[in-house]
């Protein structure tokens, strides 16, 4: 594979790029980590198999747990649907 000099990309403008990628992973980890200790209950009661799968499976791992691992507290379940 030939390379230019035009298509490289320096360590510099790399950094820039991914420094996005990079604080949402962080934010989602953290949000997801503080969100699974305060909580009483998870689906499937394995609060240390939820904090492994958060960080283990950087940026996919607290997307899963938010979507699917949370138990849903007493208040979120007594709410409902919402107002009709």
């Amino acid at each position: 594979m030939i390379t230019f000099a035009s298509d490289a990309v320096s360590t510099g403008e790399l950094i820039l790029y991914l420094l996005p990628v990079i604080i949402i992973q962080l934010a989602l980890m953290v949000y997801a980590l503080v969100d699974l200790l305060r909580r009483e209950k998870v689906r499937t009661g394995n609060k240390v198999l939820w904090a492994a799968v958060i960080l283990l499976f950087n940026l996919v791992g607290p997307i899963v747990y938010l979507a699917w691992g949370r138990h849903p507290s007493a208040e979120e379940s007594d709410a409902g649907p919402g107002p009709s």
